[in-house]
């Protein structure tokens, strides 16, 4: 549910900055002083100064999943996550290693992508019982329960037997004679 909300608040941020630059691109990214002095910004605490970081490094995240888009993964799911790793790489990016900004944040988009792959891998054989799997004559949609058939006998064949055993529990309880009575 977090990963749903994160994922449209993210590409409603995307679609925001896309609409705002009006050139229906990213925006362009920062130059290395400009970089170095968001930084020092964001680092005595100016958020707009970490929006400014995000908005500027948006075309990373595009071009880093490019590697990742496959005919059954949606791009702007893609994009969603990438900035979150983007979001995650400003938040917790440290200026005293040296390195530039989008190198760590290139690694921190990558591993977020492959974390949300490991995460869908395991749920990706998961069927739904109500998911149409095919439709009828009628053209109604067809689910697998529809198609699965149960024996409505089963419950009163459960039930019967768990009488019997509970029947021939209480046989054991009396003594011989009772037992040959009934």
């Amino acid at each position: 549910m977090l990963e749903s909300l994160l994922s449209g608040l993210f590409s409603g941020l995307l679609f925001f900055i896309l609409h705002v630059t009006g050139s229906g691109s990213f925006p362009r990214a920062l130059t290395a002083a400009q970089e170095h002095d968001c930084l020092e910004r964001f680092a005595k605490g100016d958020l707009e100064a970490r929006d400014t970081l995000i908005a500027h490094n948006l075309r990373l995240v595009a071009h880093i999943i490019k590697k990742y888009c496959s005919c059954n993964t949606n791009q702007e799911d893609l994009i969603s996550i990438g900035t979150i790793g983007l979001i995650k790489a400003v938040n917790t990016f440290d200026t005293s290693k040296g390195i530039r900004l989008s190198s760590y944040a290139a690694r921190c988009i990558e591993n977020e992508i492959l974390m949300y792959f490991r995460s869908t891998k395991k749920s990706a054989q998961d069927i739904s019982m109500n998911q149409p799997i095919d439709s009828d004559k009628d053209g109604s949609a067809l689910t697998l329960m529809d198609v699965l058939a149960t024996d409505d006998n089963i419950f009163d064949d459960l039930d019967r037997k768990i009488k019997c055993e509970q029947l021939h529990k209480f046989l054991k309880e009396l003594s011989p004679r009772e037992q040959t009575i009934l």
